[in-house]
């Protein structure tokens, strides 16, 4: 059976279908649009999944769930784990690091600072005081973590550089990356892979991709 990428417009979705066109694997798309009120999720993906989330995957007769376990698992079964680091390896800690603080660490400042946003002024003591900070904070670690590399684990491309794509898109849009030069160096790199611009127009637009 063919994978089914559920996705959704301007999220995590996106650097799923990246991680499938760098593994070569055949898919189809069902494209979802967001609600243009909420920007939420449109409640026909909960027949997908009970949490009515993207990314969301089907194949073989199975469901797969949350970006960081469908990046970490397709990276070790297919395409020989290429972008997967071994069990063994030295760097194995640096690929398992980076594919958590993603999620772990990087993205609760930057969905805070998304949805203070709703909020106005009434929440500007709150952004300057904790979320600038905490997100000013994981960048320039996320940075100084690429000095004099293009790679965030093992001196190669690994299935964390895509995990991290969305972190740097986020960041990108919720006051830009010119105070982390390593960061924009590499999300242009990223941009410029010829699986990354397939992903593009299978996924549609991607306005967190400008």
């Amino acid at each position: 059976m063919a994978i089914i990428v559920h996705h959704l417009e301007e999220s995590r979705s996106q650097r799923i279908l990246w991680l499938l066109e760098e593994l070569a694997l055949d898919y189809e798309v069902r494209r979802y649009a967001r609600n243009a009120q909420t920007r939420l999720a449109p409640p026909e993906l909960k027949a997908i999944h009970p949490l009515g989330k993207s990314p969301v995957l089907q194949h073989d007769g199975r469901v797969f769930a949350e970006s960081g376990a469908i990046i970490e698992y397709f990276a070790e079964h297919e395409g020989g784990g290429r972008l997967s680091v071994p069990v063994g390896d030295v760097a194995r800690f640096d690929y398992l690091y980076w594919m958590h603080f993603a999620e772990g660490s990087a993205m609760l400042p930057l969905l805070l600072k998304l949805y203070t946003g709703l909020l106005g002024d009434a929440a500007a003591p709150l952004v300057q005081m904790r979320i600038d900070p905490e997100i000013a904070s994981h960048l320039s670690h996320a940075d100084a973590a690429l000095a004099g590399r293009d790679f965030f684990a093992a001196n190669r491309f690994t299935a964390a550089d895509i995990q991290m794509s969305f972190v740097l898109d986020a960041a990108a849009t919720r006051g830009g990356l010119a105070a982390y030069p390593n960061l924009a160096r590499v999300r242009a790199l990223h941009q410029q892979r010829p699986a990354y611009q397939r992903a593009l127009k299978k996924g549609g637009p991607y306005k967190m991709g400008a």
